[in-house]
């Protein structure tokens, strides 16, 4: 970066941050001093100097990516708006199409690592739109927007650093490497530090291409799922009906798990009225819309589902999604 390229930088960084009234920044640093305090530490982590260049060559904090990190859709709809808003007709049909098209690849991809392919398949049409929508922000420009934002810096700054290290290994151009307001690349939506720990190069063509490559997209969604502890002979969980006076108590996906057969003492069955599965399998029960509203008993890989995405709107819509997608 030349001299007048780096002023240019300096000043758009300046007018920016001027532009951020609402930004919770430390010691009301500016955003030009805060990246040069951010390059030295990326200097000294290793990175080399000519990667950190062309990824902040005119980056400037963006209004914008703040708007959408304070309008999260998981946070602010209710579940069955969040449900209509992702999962409708016309993407159940496309999901059935992209799976037959897509099944010797499938089959490939889920033989090295073991997971029902409508899962694969469900998880790539919530994220991207089965490829379709990657997101268009610059990620070197969201991540420092975040890094240098007060609400969650710490845990922004380490992916800005690790979208770094994916630059520096050559994997993609830092101009290249697009994606979402929260720096989620590719058509598995990975940030950065994702990225680093489960893609996968499954064509063995040298990288690992989240962004172009199907294969190892489906491959690199399926190695998350397999490392973080899925159950190939299990499903995500079922809709469920749970009796008048039912102990709300008793709610609690993240602490209440019992086996089946004691949900089936307490009344709970499938939303049919039919008896629960005869399986040796422990379940909790999730209700993100409260009382009255639908009921789902849920097994180990919801939570999986949900270290992906800490959402019970989002685990519970790609689960009903991979359902209507392929057999059950």
């Amino acid at each position: 970066m030349d001299m007048r390229t780096s002023r240019r930088a300096v000043l758009a960084g300046a007018a920016a941050a001027a532009a951020l009234p609402s930004l919770a920044i430390a010691n009301d640093m500016p955003f030009d001093a805060w990246l040069r305090g951010f390059r030295e530490e990326a200097l000294q982590k290793g990175l080399k100097r000519a990667t950190l260049d062309q990824a902040f060559a005119g980056v400037a904090p963006l209004p914008r990516i703040l708007e959408l990190d304070r309008a999260q859709p998981e946070v602010r709809l209710t579940f069955e708006q969040y449900f209509a808003r992702v999962v409708n007709r016309v993407r159940i049909d496309t999901g059935r199409s992209r799976l037959a098209e897509n099944s010797a690849l499938l089959g490939q991809v889920v033989h090295r690592y073991p997971v029902q392919p409508r899962f694969i398949v469900a998880l790539w049409a919530v994220e991207t739109d089965f490829g379709r929508l990657t997101g268009g922000h610059n990620v070197f420009a969201a991540l420092a927007t975040l890094a240098y934002d007060g609400r969650r810096s710490a845990f922004f700054r380490e992916e800005l650093l690790n979208a770094l290290r994916i630059a520096d290994k050559g994997v993609m151009n830092p101009s290249e490497m697009r994606g979402s307001w929260a720096g989620a690349m590719g058509q598995s939506q990975f940030m950065p530090s994702s990225y680093l720990a489960y893609a996968v190069d499954f064509d063995g063509d040298g990288k690992a291409d989240i962004w172009n490559t199907r294969a190892d997209v489906f491959a690199s969604i399926a190695n998350y799922l397999v490392k973080v502890g899925w159950k190939s002979d299990e499903t995500w969980g079922r809709q469920a009906q749970l009796p008048a006076g039912f102990d709300r108590a008793l709610i609690d996906h993240n602490n209440v798990w019992k086996p089946l057969g004691e949900w089936q003492a307490l009344g709970v069955r499938l939303a049919d009225g039919r008896d629960l599965p005869m399986r040796d399998l422990r379940a909790a029960i999730a209700q993100p819309d409260g009382e009255g509203t639908r009921a789902f008993l849920v097994y180990s890989n919801f939570r999986v589902i949900m270290r992906w995405n800490r959402s019970v709107n989002f685990a519970a819509s790609v689960g009903l999604l991979a359902d209507a997608i392929g057999e059950v």
